[in-house]
C-alpha cells in the first residue's frame, strides 16, 4: 500500500472514530445529569428527572485478573449485554496486586505511594477501568474494601482512604460507592462510618450504599445514616430451607429464596429509601456455595431472583455469574467450583436475558410504578408458586414463574378497555393476546410448568401505546 493511500485511509478511520466518539458522547447518561434519589424516596433517577434502571453486573475482581486489553473485551460485551453498572472490589486482601504485578495497598493505608508520575501502578489501571468504562455508558461501584478486611482498618485508617478514594474519583461521571463488603454492619461500624464519611467530605456528586453479608439489609444498621442513599440487601445463594449452620441466619425458615422479602425488611425502616438486591444466587454456582456436588443455578433460576425483586419493588437488579464474579481461567485457583473460563461464561443464557427486564420496565413510565399484589386476583401462591405483581396508573405487569393460570384484576389501572401481551422473559419474545374488557380475567400462559416456564403478563390501557399490537420483541 502507498504511502498516501495509508495515510488518507488512516484520516478516514480518525474521523470515523471521531465521529463515533461524538455520537456515544452525546448519548452517555451522564449527560442526563448526576444520579440521585426520587422525590418518591423509590428510585434513583438523573437531576433532570430521567429513570435509571440499574442493571448490574457482579464483576469483583475485575481491577486484579484483567489487563487493558481484556477490559475492553469485557466492558464491550457488558455494554451489549445490557449492563450498565459494574460492581467491583477495589481492594479484595491487604495487600492487593493486579495482573500486572502492581501492589495496591499495605498495612500503613498511605495510598499515595503507591500512585506515582510515570509508573502504570494499580491505581492507574483502575483510573483505566473507570474511563473506558464511562465511555461504554457503564457506572463502576465501588467496593472501596472487602467486609473480612475491616479487621486491618481502624477508623483513622478508613478516613485516610475514603479522603485519597474520594478525591481520586469525585470528578469521574460514572463512579457509585459501596461501604461494606459481605458483612454485617454492626462488624466494624465505626471503621464503615468513618470511610464514608471521608469519601462524601471530598465527593458530593455521587451515590453510596453498603453491601450486607447473605440474608441481610444495609437498612437493619445504616438507614438512618447521612451519608446512605439507597439501601441494598443481598439474597444470597441458599435454596429453600437450606441453613448450612449459619450463626448469622436472619430470616425465616423456607424463605431463603425470597428475595421480595428483603424489599418489605427495607422499607420496614424510615426514612423511605429506594432498594437493590446487590447479590442474588449466581448463575452456575452450587446451590448453598460449599458443596460443589449439589444442584447449580441455573438461567431460570437468575431470572426469577431478577424479576421477583423489581417487580418486588427494586430500582434494577444486579446479576452475578460464578467465573465471571472471579474471572476465571485455566491455570487460575477457582471459587466455588467455577470451572469455565469467564469469556465462554458471557455465552451463558441467563447473562444475556436480564436486558430482556431492563427493556421491559424502561417502555413504561418507570418512576411512577409501584408494587401491588391486588393485581393478582385470588391467591399470589407461596415459594416457586409466588407471583409478583406492579403497576403504573395505565399499565401492570405480574411475573408468574411456574406458568400456572393466573387471574388479572383489570380495573386496578386506568381504562375501560385493555391490551394483554404474554413476554417469554428467556428471549423477549411478545404473544398479544388480544383486547379485554374492564374486569378479572383469568389467562393462560400456555408455557407448561416449572422450569423455563416462566412469563409475564403485560396489560396496558388500550388508548396508550407503550407496546404496540403488531411488536414481536420487547426489544425495539
Amino acid at each position: 500500500m502507498n504511502i498516501f493511500k495509508s495515510v488518507v485511509l488512516t484520516a478516514v478511520a480518525l474521523a470515523t472514530a471521531l465521529s463515533l466518539s461524538a455520537q456515544n458522547k452525546s448519548k452517555l447518561p451522564w449527560d442526563n445529569g448526576r444520579l440521585k434519589v426520587s422525590d418518591n424516596g423509590l428510585y434513583i433517577v438523573h437531576e433532570n428527572g430521567e429513570p435509571f434502571f440499574w442493571l448490574g453486573n457482579t464483576s469483583w475482581l475485575l481491577p486484579e485478573r484483567l489487563n487493558r486489553e481484556e477490559v475492553e473485551f469485557f466492558l464491550e460485551g457488558d455494554a451489549k449485554a445490557g449492563y450498565n453498572v459494574e460492581q467491583i472490589q477495589v481492594l479484595n486482601a491487604i495487600p492487593t496486586f493486579n495482573v500486572y504485578g502492581q501492589q495496591a495497598n499495605d498495612m500503613s493505608f498511605d495510598f499515595d505511594k503507591f500512585s506515582r508520575d510515570g509508573v502504570y501502578g494499580y491505581w492507574e489501571h483502575l483510573d483505566y477501568i473507570v474511563d473506558y468504562a464511562a465511555s461504554k455508558g457503564i457506572y463502576i461501584a465501588f467496593d472501596c474494601i472487602w467486609g473480612s478486611m475491616i479487621k486491618h482498618m481502624t477508623p483513622e485508617k478508613a478516613a485516610k482512604y475514603g479522603k485519597f478514594l474520594g478525591h481520586r474519583y469525585a470528578s469521574k461521571p460514572n463512579v457509585i460507592w459501596m461501604i461494606g463488603g459481605d458483612i454485617r454492619g454492626d462488624k466494624g461500624t465505626e471503621s464503615w462510618d468513618a470511610l464514608a464519611r471521608a469519601i462524601k467530605a471530598e465527593d458530593e456528586n455521587h451515590i453510596m450504599s453498603f453491601h450486607p453479608r447473605g440474608r441481610t439489609t444495609s437498612a437493619w444498621w445504616f438507614n438512618d445514616r447521612e451519608w446512605m442513599d439507597f439501601n441494598m440487601f443481598q439474597s444470597g445463594h441458599r435454596r429453600y430451607g437450606q441453613r448450612n449452620g449459619d450463626g448469622d441466619y436472619t430470616i425465616a425458615e423456607n424463605t431463603e429464596e425470597d428475595n421480595w422479602r428483603y424489599v418489605d425488611m427495607s422499607w420496614e425502616k424510615k426514612p423511605l429509601r429506594p432498594v437493590i438486591d446487590g447479590e442474588p444466587s449466581y448463575e452456575d454456582i452450587p446451590q448453598g456455595l460449599h458443596d460443589f456436588s449439589a444442584p447449580r443455578w441455573q438461567a431460570a433460576d437468575v431470572r426469577r431472583y431478577a424479576y421477583w425483586a423489581v417487580f418486588g419493588g427494586c430500582f434494577g437488579h444486579t446479576y452475578g455469574h460464578n467465573s465471571v464474579m472471579q474471572f476465571i481461567r485455566p491455570g487460575l485457583l477457582a471459587s466455588f467450583g467455577a470451572e469455565k473460563p469467564w469469556w465462554d461464561a458471557m455465552k451463558d443464557p441467563g447473562y444475556n436475558q436480564m436486558k430482556y427486564l431492563k427493556a421491559l420496565m424502561l417502555a413504561f413510565p418507570f418512576t411512577e410504578r409501584l408494587r401491588d399484589q391486588s393485581v393478582i386476583s385470588g391467591s399470589n401462591g407461596e415459594r416457586y408458586d409466588r407471583m409478583i405483581g406492579t403497576r403504573g396508573k395505565d399499565y401492570l405487569l405480574v411475573y408468574n414463574y411456574t406458568g400456572r393460570n393466573v387471574s388479572i384484576d383489570l380495573r386496578k389501572i386506568s381504562g375501560a378497555k385493555k391490551n394483554i401481551w404474554i413476554m417469554n422473559p428467556s428471549d423477549g419474545s411478545l404473544r398479544f393476546l388480544g383486547e379485554f374488557d374492564n374486569k378479572v380475567v383469568e389467562l393462560s400462559m400456555e408455557s407448561g410448568y416449572l422450569r423455563d416456564a416462566d412469563r409475564v403478563v403485560i396489560a396496558v390501557d388500550s388508548k396508550k401505546d407503550y407496546i404496540k399490537k403488531d411488536d414481536q420483541n420487547i426489544i425495539k
